[in-house]
């Protein structure tokens, strides 16, 4: 699989093949291409590669044409891909899914539920040697608090949380705000680590990794206090493009609905089934992500 991870310069030419699609051999045969799916790396490196061959080796089996699933290294890389063409399938945060939706058309298919629910939240926390047992406590001390959001392109760690902040008159920008600093770790993991190491005072993180976080033994729990959660967001979309054909939409939902391998799951938030989805459920998502000024490529490079 080619991966989408430079912008095109001036004055080159691009020429994409169609994913997906069937072309004609030399017999005059149809030939189908193969199934191009992209994922956002959500585990360490060797749970994330284990997941995936898995997940490339069900889906081979489960559909009627050759499937490679990658590892991409970040959303936006994702997301041009999607815009682009170079995909037929791509796992993305609500943010970015969203940015694509608004820019391609791309749309949302499937998504995982957690212990039954397809929903997880944003939280904010803190260490619990910090005297803050709630946002409204902390802000009393913004002044003298080092903030942490994730990546900028991350819906929970960065969108959610950062609307909520400004409503609350404290935060605009990583430039403009009131806090004694505001840096992006990139990451929700790196988020958790420098809030429990007390390199910063608090940070937002994903629910669902918070929890998977302190399982693996990662972060120590009785380290961590959350101040704040957010209201239910709809768990992270499988994008489709635009014009895809509906038998073939149908047919990959259905080999995810189908997926009950624990290794597979394992890697997409300690999922317990995949289940359609479509884009009435991210149109809040849309909502916050307009009102921040965040619904373009542009406004979430990290």
């Amino acid at each position: 699989m080619k991966k989408w991870l430079t912008a095109v310069s001036a004055g080159s030419v691009l020429v994409l093949g169609a994913c997906g699609g069937g072309e004609e051999s030399g017999d005059g045969e149809e030939t189908q291409d193969t199934l191009e799916v992209a994922v956002i790396p959500a585990q360490s490196s060797g749970e994330m590669e284990s997941g995936v061959q898995s997940l490339e080796d069900t889906l081979n089996e489960s559909l009627d044409q050759d499937v490679t699933v990658e590892t991409y290294p970040n959303y936006n890389a994702v997301v041009e891909a999607l815009n682009y063409g170079e995909l037929d399938l791509a796992y993305l945060g609500p943010l970015t899914y969203v940015v694509a939706h608004e820019e391609s058309g791309a749309e949302a298919i499937l998504t995982q539920e957690i212990d039954g629910e397809p929903y997880y939240y944003s939280y904010i926390i803190t260490h619990v040697d910090q005297p803050w047992e709630s946002i409204d406590e902390m802000l009393e001390d913004s002044e003298e608090v080092d903030f942490a959001f994730g990546s900028i392109s991350s819906t929970s760690g960065s969108l959610i949380p950062g609307l909520e902040l400004r409503e609350r008159g404290v935060f605009e920008s990583e430039e403009d705000n009131e806090f004694a600093s505001v840096r992006y770790t990139g990451s929700h993991d790196v988020t958790a680590q420098v809030v429990q190491s007390q390199d910063v005072d608090a940070g937002a993180i994903d629910s669902a990794i918070y929890n998977e976080l302190v399982e693996e033994g990662a972060i120590d729990e009785s380290q961590i206090k959350t101040i704040w959660e957010s209201d239910q967001l709809y768990q992270y979309p499988w994008a489709v493009p635009e014009d895809m054909d509906e038998d073939l939409k149908a047919d990959i939902q259905e080999a995810f609905i189908n997926i009950e391998d624990e290794e597979i799951l394992n890697v997409f938030g300690g999922a317990s089934a995949f289940v359609e989805t479509d884009h009435s459920y991210y149109e809040d998502v849309t909502r916050a992500a307009e009102d921040f000024g965040m619904l373009d490529m542009d406004a979430i490079e990290d």
